[in-house]
Formats: C-alpha cells, sequence, structure tokens
C-alpha cells in the first residue's frame, strides 16, 4: 500500500477516533484492502458545492470526522466574514445518516458560538433556502446526495442570501476547510445551549409564501377534482407536497403508496431521480389505472421535478426538463400579462444550455430573458444584482429544476408541483392537455427539440482524454457540423463570441467555465460542457423548425430527430 494511504490509516487508526471507526479500518485492513485504500487514497474535496461522496470510514469518505472538518472550516470563514451575531440554518433529506450528519453540523458550528436552527426533522431543500432569509441568517446547511444511489450522502454550503457559495466565498471557504489538517482542530461539542430546534412554524411561513405564487386561484376552483398522482421517491417532498396542493385547492391528489414513506435505502428503486424513467413507474402504474390528468414525483431532497402527461394518442409519456421548463415558463409569463400581473420590469432567466424557446417566446411577451451559468447558485446572484431594478418571476434549468419567485433561491420542486398542476387545471379548463398546450407553444413560436448525451471515459486516462476533446474544439473549430456552416461559437472559458463569418469577437461577461457552444446557420446548436467532478462530458443538442398545425407534429419530430442524430454521428459521439 502506498506509504501516504499507510501514514493516514494509522493516523486513524492511533488518533481521537471513536471504537466504531477504529474496528471498521481494521476490519477493511483484513478483508478489503483495496476498498481500505479508496477510502484513504486523497480527502473528500470540498467543492464550490460542499461535499459529496460514498458513506463510510476513510478520508475519502463522508462520515462524522469529514463532516465535522469541513463544517469547522465553513464556521471559521462565517467568523472572518461577519462581526455581528452569526446564526446558521441546518436541514436534512432521508438519507441515511443525514440526520446524524446534520447533528454533527450543528454541534460543531454550535461549539463555535454560533446559533443554530436545526430542523426538527428531515425538509426539503428549498425550505432550507426559504428559513436562511426567513430568519435572516448569515448561511446555511443541507445534509443530501440529491438524486445520487443510496452509499451516497453530501453536505451543500449557503450563504446569507439562501443561495449556494458564489465568489468569492466559494473559494474563500475552501480554504479555510483545506487548513483544517486533523480532527483535534475541530471544536465537537460545547455549545449545544446555541442549538434551537425549528419546525412547523417555519413550515407554516413556507407554505403561506407557496400560496401566494399562483397567478390564477379561480381555475383551480374550477377544477379542484383534478386527479393528480405523486410520487416523492421515499424523500422529503411527502412532509410538504401534499399539503402545498390542498392549500392551493386540490382535493383529489394521490401519493404513491410504494414510495410514500422516506426511506434512505430507497427500496423501489434503483436511482432516487425523477429525471428517470424507472423511478417513476410505480407512479406511472398508478397514473394509468386512475385515468390522472398528470403524473409528478421528486427526487429525495425535493429540489427537482419530473413530470408525466398523456400525448395526442392519450398515451403517457415522460416530459424532459427543456418541455417542462418552456410549459412553466410560458404559463407563468402569459399568465401574469392576462391576470394584468406583469410589469415593466419582468425577467426570467435560464443556463445557457437550456431550450433557447424561452428566449424566443419572452422577448414576444416583452420579457428579458437572461442565461448563466449552469446551476442556480447563478441565478440567485443575477437576482441579487438586480434586486430593486429588475422583477425577477421564474428561473429554471434543463435538468428538472424550476424557481418561482425570488424568495427561494435554489431550486424548489415543492413550488413547482404547485404551479405545474396550477397549469395543468387552466388548460383542462380549456378542455386541453398540458401536452397539447406543449404542441400550440411550439406552433405559435417554433419547435425547438432538445437532446442530451453524456460520455464517460474511463481509467486514469479519462480527464486527459475529455481535456483534449476540448482543446481540438477550441483550436481547430468545426466549420460545418452535418453539412451545415457554424456560424457562432461560444467559448465561456475564453470568454469570447466569435462571428465566423465576419471574424468578430464580442465578450462574455459571465464567469470563466469550460464550455463551448456551436451555433448553426440553421439555428441548431451543440454545447460541449465536461463534469468538474468526473471523467464525463455532455454534449446538448438544439434543433429547431416551424410548425404549421399539430397535424404536423408527428413528422416534424422525426425530422428534428434525425437531425439530431446526424450531428451526433458528424461529430462521431457515438
Amino acid at each position: 500500500m502506498d506509504n501516504v494511504i499507510e501514514s493516514k490509516v494509522s493516523q486513524w487508526l492511533n488518533g481521537q477516533f471513536d471504537a466504531e471507526t477504529v474496528s471498521a479500518i481494521k476490519k477493511l485492513q483484513q478483508e478489503n484492502p483495496d476498498e481500505l485504500a479508496d477510502a484513504f487514497y486523497r480527502n473528500l474535496e470540498f467543492g464550490t458545492g460542499g461535499l459529496r461522496g460514498i458513506m463510510g470510514v476513510g478520508t475519502n469518505r463522508m462520515n462524522r470526522y469529514t463532516v465535522g472538518m469541513a463544517t469547522q472550516g465553513f464556521a471559521n470563514y462565517l467568523k472572518q466574514a461577519f462581526t455581528d451575531e452569526i446564526s446558521i440554518a441546518i436541514a436534512h433529506d432521508s438519507r441515511n445518516n443525514s440526520r446524524f450528519f446534520a447533528e454533527v453540523a450543528a454541534n460543531v458550528m454550535a461549539a463555535n458560538g454560533i446559533k443554530v436552527y436545526l430542523f426538527e426533522s428531515l425538509r426539503p431543500t428549498p425550505e432550507l433556502s426559504f428559513t436562511i432569509r426567513h430568519l435572516k441568517c448569515k448561511g446555511g446547511i443541507v445534509l443530501t446526495a440529491s438524486h445520487n444511489p443510496k452509499e451516497y450522502n453530501g453536505y451543500k454550503a449557503y450563504w446569507n442570501d439562501g443561495a449556494q457559495l458564489i465568489p468569492p466565498h466559494d473559494k474563500n471557504v475552501i480554504r479555510e476547510v483545506e487548513k483544517i489538517n486533523s480532527v483535534d482542530e475541530v471544536k465537537w461539542s460545547g455549545g449545544e445551549a446555541n442549538i434551537h430546534p425549528i419546525g412547523t412554524e417555519i413550515d407554516e411561513a413556507y407554505l403561506q409564501m407557496l400560496k401566494g405564487l399562483s397567478i390564477q386561484p379561480e381555475a383551480i376552483a374550477a377544477q379542484k377534482d383534478l386527479k393528480i398522482v405523486y410520487t416523492p421517491i421515499h424523500g422529503t417532498g411527502i412532509t410538504l407536497v401534499p399539503e402545498t396542493l390542498k392549500r392551493f385547492g386540490f382535493t383529489n391528489v394521490h401519493v404513491v403508496e410504494e414510495q410514500a414513506t422516506p426511506n434512505g435505502n430507497f427500496p423501489t428503486v434503483v436511482y432516487p431521480n425523477p429525471e428517470e424513467s424507472e423511478a417513476m413507474s410505480i407512479g406511472l402504474k398508478k397514473a394509468k389505472e386512475l385515468d390522472a390528468a398528470i403524473l409528478l414525483g421528486t427526487d429525495p431532497d425535493s429540489d427537482r421535478v419530473g413530470i408525466a402527461v398523456k400525448d395526442l394518442k392519450g398515451e403517457w409519456i415522460l416530459l424532459n426538463g427543456n418541455q417542462t421548463a418552456v410549459l412553466l415558463f410560458n404559463y407563468i409569463i402569459e399568465g401574469r400579462r392576462a391576470k394584468g400581473l406583469a410589469g415593466a420590469t419582468d425577467y426570467v432567466c435560464k443556463t445557457v444550455v437550456t431550450s433557447d424557446l424561452i428566449d424566443v417566446f419572452a422577448a414576444k411577451n416583452n420579457v428579458n430573458c437572461y442565461n448563466v451559468l449552469t446551476g442556480f447558485k447563478w441565478i440567485a446572484e443575477l437576482i441579487r444584482a438586480k434586486e430593486g431594478k429588475e422583477h425577477f418571476i421564474c428561473g429554471g434549468e434543463e435538468s428538472y429544476g424550476y424557481m418561482i419567485g425570488d424568495n427561494v433561491r435554489d431550486k424548489d420542486a415543492i413550488a413547482s408541483v404547485a404551479l405545474i398542476c396550477e397549469m395543468a387545471a387552466v388548460a383542462a379548463g380549456q378542455g386541453r392537455t398540458l401536452y397539447q398546450q406543449l404542441i400550440d407553444i411550439y406552433i405559435k413560436y417554433g419547435y425547438y427539440k432538445e437532446s442530451l448525451i453524456s460520455i464517460t471515459k474511463k481509467g486514469m486516462k479519462g480527464a486527459d482524454e475529455i481535456a483534449d476533446m476540448m482543446k481540438g474544439y477550441r483550436e481547430n473549430p468545426p466549420a460545418t457540423i452535418a453539412g451545415v456552416p457554424v456560424v457562432t461559437t461560444y467559448d465561456y472559458q475564453l470568454q469570447q463570441v466569435k462571428n465566423l463569418k465576419t471574424g468578430e469577437v464580442k465578450p462574455i461577461t459571465l464567469p470563466k467555465s469550460n464550455v463551448l457552444q456551436f451555433v448553426l446557420e440553421d439555428g441548431s446548436k451543440i454545447s460541449a460542457r465536461p463534469s468538474g467532478t468526473e471523467p464525463k462530458i455532455k454534449f446538448y443538442f438544439s434543433v429547431n423548425q416551424k410548425l404549421e398545425n399539430a397535424a404536423g407534429f408527428d413528422a416534424a419530430t422525426k425530422a428534428l430527430d434525425a437531425k439530431i442524430q446526424q450531428i451526433i454521428q458528424d461529430m462521431k459521439l457515438k
């Protein structure tokens, strides 16, 4: 075994670690030395979003000690950044050990003299963001690994605006966390009086805020018995989604009982992710049995939502994140205008890889649409920069995350479920389905179709292969893709837009990010974005054409699908 690994193992065997940890290490030494090496070969990285990793003993695992050291670093930075009283809110999801890790974080923060508001039991991530703002906290922590498999857990750090950390705070917190070299530097206990339990009173404030987001409550009153099926996929959504829908006025909500109980083992699914058809399969079965109007599913920490509706043939289909975003943004923009709620400074925000159809209909409705880098912290940063100048109404990204209003500064599946169901009620009142509404949008503004492929380069050379791929695209951008000229390139690493016809170069004002986009003469767009945490690169495809009527929808779909496949083949991505 590597000397560095052996040294770390020795430190844990002989340091101030509990007997259970020492016993687990000794067992790995005897039974699984490869697993032991993986658990200690590096320190679990505290990145710009916090921690995420497999649970277990070792420096490269989520456990009491890695959570405690991260929290000590975060506490140190909070005390540097603020001179007045510091308070922090802490929440957790349904994952195994989430409650334990939340209590560890609470004890460490409290021992550092920081006032801690700790939720009494599991709560959705968006409620944590709301709580930070509601209680005027300086920061927050939520223990969750989002939709990762059951072996994982994670730790997200938030700032005083209720958003995840952005520059300079992200790098500064990372720096402080990296300074903690030993568990002996962590203040583990002694401040218990600083911990204050919170629960139903915050729930009530959050629920009242959500109710205020409703645009057309009269449509719900008219369609209150709309048949809705909902699955929390063993997560936190069960705590608030049924109550939210009840308060909005829906009376015919059916929870998928097999997935209603919070359970960190996620016994009915492989991945607790509403993006996956497998995770939604039990809900789909129930929706078919009940002949429901809509199926909705949320992930374990309830920041993402997936939906299923009937298509033109009456068959149930899962909508992708772009389709749901198009429906939701359009409903909010046009619904506000119809109700006389629209203002001259209204704006929406999406990420650069989310459907450009939103830009199109926002412009047609005189609403500014801003594009930011992937991640809701950048949407939150824009909101903060424009406070008092422009009015944010909604934001979202293609990976099933949406935010309505600015009381929460992160993805909010609770609010999204409520507004999506309201949208379905409005459609039902018009004798329409959401799928028909989506096609209506395509006919009115253009049919935009998106697709995504993710390529993993395994092994030690994987990251190098991806880097070489991006370098090749930068240094030798394709002149044509699938026979269509490339007219514009967006390089977010170099922060420039280049017109390939005129050679004109304009600056990109967003922060640097390793993302490339190629825009073709026919309006197609291809985006390449490597993962920052694993040897994986994602390619996003967007193609579009005019759609004259609903009768031509199937033919247009086939044509656009064929165009995407042609692009993929031409770029040799399959």
